[in-house]
């Protein structure tokens, strides 16, 4: 071969190597374009099916992107922005007879062994329950939360009808805190029992989820409310306890716990038994917590003008009944030493004195005939008398007996008592500064003044001592009411409430505490009425909230009461 034809053979053997890389250079050019086209294109699908549900997006109108791509129920939150209920992504194992087509059999394996099998991947599984249900060949959820480890061991089964699901998992991050207010999501994606059912609408609203809903609670007041109606719940055996903490000048609930709880995140029949808001819907007699009431509509109406008048103490003898003390106070008591020993018949004659039509009036006013003002759906109907009240019934409403309203209505109605007359809804929604509405006057302002004094005076010398937090000025008054039941009431059962306010130089807040059945315990002394089991509840809960809420202590200020001092033993000591 000559030179010239072997240099000839290189060349062309040189020209085809360049045009095959080439050609693999423009192949992988090509791929990669295909690849990025293909990604562009599934891009360009989701942006318009995004766009699509948008267009027949929430009652608002068309959505736009960022709300398109918002979670499908909107969160909750406390006023300080911490989260109380939101959406997590989570998987749910599902039951499809018909994955192995319309005539296959369901299950590879039996019923039973299957059953089994997920009950050793799920411990806490009611088998039987699956078992009937897999053997029934109908489909449906098996269980609702499944964690990604489980769900890989559902699939390591083998069974393809054993599905898992994505799905939104409503979470509570706190537990079992604020359940009554929050309430749950059910199976149908529907809000349930508190807030979440009042504002099921707007939740769900895709055109409004993007801001959580600011509540009116504060999640650190509530979590120490809560402790302390349990602490006291636990320490005299009751067998439940209520409470709330209540803006005076808002109408704001910064705490409301009902107990025993339930957990939102879980919703089994031990939950459901315990749904019951004992602060908003179930009602009681809340005793010698009305005694105040009694005393202010009466200052307002004129009836009482010189606190130093002495009023008989004896037994009161009325329509065949007798209206006495739970012990002899003396022969005669004037209004500051009434309040202080808690004196049920010289609050029967102070409320005769003020009469039935103007005591009636005065209860009206404080909405004690309608069910309380709060968002919450479940609002319990007071029992109370309609029409003319007799002699008899307005004596025994005086002190609290002969009527049955909730702690909602009786926070309300002291936060009115105290805050310089007016009576505003409570609400579970936060309020700007500056946006509380104006309420209406059901006290005169004088009226209100003199009952911080006398109730500042209840816990400095009466029943209320130990509620009294050093510094906090707290004012307040125990009832402790006997349960009614078949034939009468009932001694052994008695439902102890005190009703408190702080401080009560310029009151700020407002505290209902209740245990229902209190039993006399080492902790409690043996006693079963408010001064030792509720009392001290509002006296230990005080110091932890108050400096929350903005109230420090302060051993140098007090409410002014050296005008009535001298009008009781040892009270100008």
């Amino acid at each position: 071969m000559t030179s010239l034809t072997v240099s000839t053979a290189i060349s062309s053997g040189r020209v085809r190597l360049v045009s095959d890389r080439q050609e693999a250079l423009l192949t992988a050019r090509i791929r990669v374009l295909l690849v990025a086209a293909g990604f562009a294109v599934l891009a360009l699908i989701a942006m318009l099916r995004i766009a699509v549900l948008g267009i027949g997006g929430g009652s608002s109108g068309p959505l736009s992107l960022s709300e398109a791509l918002l979670p499908p129920r909107g969160e909750i939150s406390d006023r300080n922005g911490i989260a109380l209920a939101r959406n997590y992504p989570a998987r749910a194992l599902w039951f499809n007879p018909t994955a192995l087509g319309e005539d296959g059999p369901p299950l590879v394996k039996p019923a039973a062994e299957v059953a089994a099998e997920l009950k050793r991947i799920f411990p806490d599984l009611d088998q039987k329950r699956v078992e009937r249900m897999l053997a029934s060949g109908k489909g449906g959820y098996l269980r609702r939360r499944v964690l990604p480890e489980e769900a890989n061991r559902v699939y390591e089964l083998g069974e393809i009808a054993l599905e898992v699901p994505p799905e939104t998992d409503r979470h509570y991050p706190q537990g079992t805190m604020a359940a009554h207010v929050l309430g749950f999501v059910g199976a149908d994606g529907k809000g349930r029992v508190g807030m979440e059912q009042v504002l099921d609408t707007r939740l769900s609203d895709p055109a409004q989820r993007g801001a959580p809903v600011e509540l009116s609670i504060d999640m650190r007041v509530q979590g120490a409310l809560e402790d302390e109606l349990r602490r006291g719940m636990l320490a005299t055996n009751a067998k439940g306890a209520a409470g709330l903490v209540l803006d005076v000048d808002t109408g704001e609930v910064m705490a409301l716990a009902s107990l025993p709880e339930f957990n939102p995140n879980k919703i089994d029949r031990t939950g459901e038994q315990y749904m019951f808001n004992r602060v908003t819907n179930q009602v009681y007699e809340l005793g010698s917590t009305f005694k105040p009431l009694t005393v202010a509509a009466a200052i307002d109406a004129g009836t009482v003008r010189n606190f130093g008048k002495r009023y008989d103490a004896s037994p009161v003898s009325i329509a065949g009944y007798t209206i006495k003390d739970s012990h002899p106070l003396g022969a005669s008591l004037n209004i500051p030493e009434m309040l202080i020993h808690s004196s049920n018949t010289v609050t029967a004659r102070v409320s005769d004195e003020l009469g039935p039509v103007r005591l009636r009036r005065a209860m009206i006013d404080l909405g004690m005939n309608q069910r309380p003002h709060i968002e919450l759906p479940a609002r319990g109907f007071p029992i109370w008398q309609k029409g003319k009240w007799s002699r008899i019934t307005n004596m025994t409403v005086g002190f609290g007996h002969g009527i049955a309203v909730t702690p909602l209505h009786l926070a309300s109605a002291y936060a009115a008592m105290v805050n310089g007359g007016i009576l505003r809804p409570a609400t579970l929604h936060k309020i700007e500064p500056g946006q509380a509405p104006k309420g209406r006057r059901v006290f005169k302002a004088s009226t209100s003044a003199r009952m911080n004094q006398l109730m500042r005076m209840i816990t400095l010398y009466g029943t209320g001592k130990n509620a009294d937090a050093p510094g906090y000025r707290v004012g307040g008054k125990t009832g402790s009411a006997e349960k009614p039941g078949a034939g009468g009431y009932r001694r052994s059962s008695l439902v102890s409430t005190f009703a408190a306010a702080f401080p009560m130089d310029r009151p700020r807040f407002v505290i209902i505490a209740m245990l229902d059945e209190p039993q006399g315990t080492t902790a409690s002394s043996f006693q079963r009425t408010a001064a030792w089991n509720a009392a001290p509840i509002v006296g230990k809960l005080v110091p932890r909230i108050g400096p929350i809420l903005g109230v420090r202590p302060d051993m140098n200020r007090d409410v002014d009461i050296s005008d009535l001092r001298p009008l009781i033993p040892g009270g100008d000591e």
